[in-house]
């Protein structure tokens, strides 16, 4: 079967401390119920700098210029461990800051929601000229500015939700309707930084993969906003809006939904997509969160620690027609959390890594890496949720056992071998299973591994729909080579297949 393939994968991340203190949830609700808080007096001493942000292990590996197995060398917590190679470009991406992403925020803005003040403007319009994604086309889009009254105005008067930086009001988001609470400014920032992160992922994954933008087809944008008006609260698209500034004129899409879930279903779909003919190239984006900066900030804090949920995270992922060469995607092995499974932790994961594989002959043990919520443990650890990734191996391993696949006293050989330190931003969906995708394809290219399973879980619950949980999963495996669709044999297959018949023909010659 002629599976897709994973041709390239893009991650960025976006520093932004001001949006901690001005956008992220737990810090505006804090201001609302208890707005005389120590915490709120004590937040900006625990705000990291930009050079240390870009300088913490866990991002590098994000962006790709470490490898996920490097962690473990390092003891955790790794907060306090400096990384002397640290670089804001990264193989997959790169570390922007948020002067530059304000100003991005400003030139995906098409509606002069986003108002800037001339200073700034100014200032910021220098640094993304110097950028080498950020064209003169997408430059152009950034005017004179506004006066620092006319911002003061909006904000305090009109209803606009303020820009920050440095501490300072530098700019502003207008609401767009008078009564309509989706298009008040508050969810109109939340939108345009989501569009803003996305748009900068695309960019990234098509120039470090030197990716032709007219060749992709259709694009499936799969993170946790929603756009629309009292109409049609969440109805897109972010999908089409990202493929406009990324430059993808050849390109319509769509957006997917499923919580932390969603990236993991828009492989599937794209996946199936592409095997299916329907397209030939397709690009899942996502881009990140303002409400979940500083979401464990009040546990960070108490225990001296640097807010670390100071990044906005995105991502890029290229779903293309087999090439015979990069890893495929095997639609056939694809893990499924059903109305009907339950969501005791055994039950998710058996849905999930077991079933797929016991249809497909495999166990447990022939899958070389999973990922599966990969949120770094500096994160969760201190605010009680412990270590998520390990939690999810220990559950593998633990139905490996049960099932005999594995010794009891290889359990934690298991993990170290399957299994991987958590190195990514909690902003929901962004590390639910994607984050290795990167990586895994590389390490399949270089023989290291010959298969992945990519894992991804949502809480559903969060929506007050349904109590259920959800889940998805696939499998990234080696290409055999292109399948011959008349004849049904691999480019592998037929190498196998010559080489036999010359070792016949000269055993035969020998014997003669």
């Amino acid at each position: 079967m002629n599976y897709s393939v994973v041709k390239a994968a893009g991650y960025v991340l976006v520093h932004a401390p001001d949006m901690i203190i001005h956008n992220g949830t737990t810090q505006t609700t804090e201001r609302i119920l208890n707005p005389d808080s120590e915490y709120l007096k004590n937040i900006k001493e625990h705000i990291r700098t930009y050079e240390e942000a870009v300088n913490y292990l866990p991002n590098q590996v994000y962006i790709g210029n470490h490898k996920p197995s490097e962690l473990k060398e390092y003891q955790q917590p790794w907060y306090d461990k400096d990384i002397e190679d640290a670089k804001r470009q990264g193989k997959y991406g790169e570390i922007m800051p948020q002067d530059e992403f304000i100003g991005l925020i400003k030139i995906v803005d098409v509606f002069d929601l986003v108002k800037l003040t001339k200073e700034f403007t100014k200032e910021v319009k220098e640094k993304l000229e110097a950028h080498p994604l950020i064209k003169e086309d997408l430059i152009s889009r950034l005017k004179e500015g506004e006066e620092i009254d006319t911002i003061e105005n909006l904000v305090s008067n009109q209803g606009a939700e303020g820009i920050y930086n440095d501490g300072k009001l530098v700019g502003c988001v207008k609401k767009a309707h008078d009564v309509d609470e989706n298009l008040n400014a508050h969810v109109l920032y939340e939108n345009l930084v989501s569009k803003a992160s996305g748009v900068l992922s695309a960019l990234n994954l098509l120039a470090k993969n030197d990716i032709n933008p007219e060749d992709i087809d259709y694009v499936i944008e799969c993170s946790e906003e929603a756009c629309g008006d009292m109409n049609q609260r969440g109805g897109g698209n972010f999908a089409k809006a990202i493929a406009e500034f990324a430059g993808l004129t050849n390109a319509t899409g769509s957006d997917t939904r499923g919580f932390c879930a969603a990236p993991s279903h828009a492989m599937v779909v794209a996946a199936s997509l592409v095997q299916a003919g329907t397209f030939k190239n397709v690009l899942v984006v996502a881009g990140g969160s303002t409400a979940k900066l500083g979401m464990n900030g009040k546990d960070h804090v108490k225990k001296g620690m640097p807010i670390l949920e100071d990044v906005i995270g995105g991502f890029g992922l290229l779903i293309s027609a087999n090439d015979g060469v990069n890893p495929v995607l095997r639609t056939d092995i694809v893990g499924r959390h059903t109305v009907g499974t339950g969501s005791s932790p055994q039950a998710v994961i058996t849905s999930l890594v077991t079933e797929p594989l016991d249809k497909n002959g495999l166990k447990i043990i022939d899958i070389d890496k999973y990922s599966v919520e990969m949120q770094n443990p500096d994160v969760t650890k201190p605010a009680g949720a412990g270590d998520v990734p390990n939690a999810n191996y220990k559950m593998i391993a633990a139905l490996g056992v049960k099932r005999g696949e594995l010794e009891r006293t290889q359990l934690n050989d298991f993990i170290q071998k399957h299994g991987m330190e958590g190195w990514a931003p909690t902003q929901g969906h962004i590390p639910s299973g994607v984050p290795y995708v990167g990586f895994g394809r590389e390490e399949i290219l270089e023989g290291k591994i010959n298969r992945a399973m990519i894992v991804g879980k949502g809480s559903l619950f969060l929506g007050r729909m349904t109590n259920l949980f959800d889940g998805i999963s696939i499998v990234m495996e080696k290409n055999p080579g292109k399948v011959d669709e008349e004849k049904g044999v691999s480019e592998e297959e037929v190498r196998n297949l010559v080489a036999e018949a010359m070792r016949d023909f000269a055993t035969h010659l020998l014997g003669n």
